[in-house]
């Protein structure tokens, strides 16, 4: 018996030695879920007013045009546009300021997507009261000219779908919802969505 008490003993202790282990591996798992604010591919600028992608070297402005930063927060109403016009915007804001604004294409708008968060979004410590909609893109689907036979039946076949993808082209654009993370191409290029520039990150 007493060598059976001793040996339970033994067991017990070895399970205890082995178990710590396990909890130190398994805890780190849980800061796998930390969120865009704690990267470091991600800072403020020195006033606040915009957020620096030090990874893919753009800056982007705290509010969406037509809101204003107060050093705290955004206030104001988005502008609601449709794409010829948030074109545009970008065009005048870079003659009027000597700095290249543009629409962001949409893999950039998705970068904006803390998918850590539950459920996915914006980081409000970044971007506090983003309209939760969709935002024009800069993307755009044209197909490539390609030489081939024209009497070819595929050909002709291929060039009708790609006459119908250039015309859609023309009447849709790329719009990225900053609540999922989803890009689309066919939305109306008349459509008044808000618009979110982007301009390259310049470090001084």
């Amino acid at each position: 018996m007493k060598t059976l008490a001793r040996s339970s003993r033994h067991f017990l202790w070895a399970c205890t030695v082995v178990s710590v282990p396990i909890l130190a591996i398994a805890q780190p798992s849980a800061s796998k879920s930390a969120s865009v604010s704690a990267s470091p591919d991600w800072t403020l600028s020195p006033d606040g007013a915009t957020v620096h992608d030090l990874r893919a070297g753009l800056a982007w402005p705290r509010c969406v045009e037509g809101m204003q930063w107060t050093g705290k927060t955004c206030t104001g109403k988005p502008l609601l546009l449709d794409r010829a016009e948030a074109t545009a915007l970008a065009a005048s804001r870079w003659k009027a300021e000597g700095i290249a604004w543009r629409l962001p294409r949409a893999a950039e708008l998705q970068r904006l997507v803390d998918k850590t968060e539950n459920p996915p979004g914006l980081n409000t410590r970044f971007f506090p009261a983003a309209p939760d909609l969709w935002y024009w893109s800069s993307t755009a689907n044209v197909s490539g000219l390609r030489a081939a036979n024209p009497y070819n039946y595929n050909t002709i076949r291929q060039d009708r779908e790609g006459d119908s993808a250039g015309q859609m082209a023309l009447l849709n654009g790329w719009a990225v919802s900053l609540s999922t993370g989803e890009a689309r191409g066919d939305v109306a290029r008349g459509s008044k969505l808000p618009v979110r520039l982007v301009r390259p990150l310049e470090l001084r």
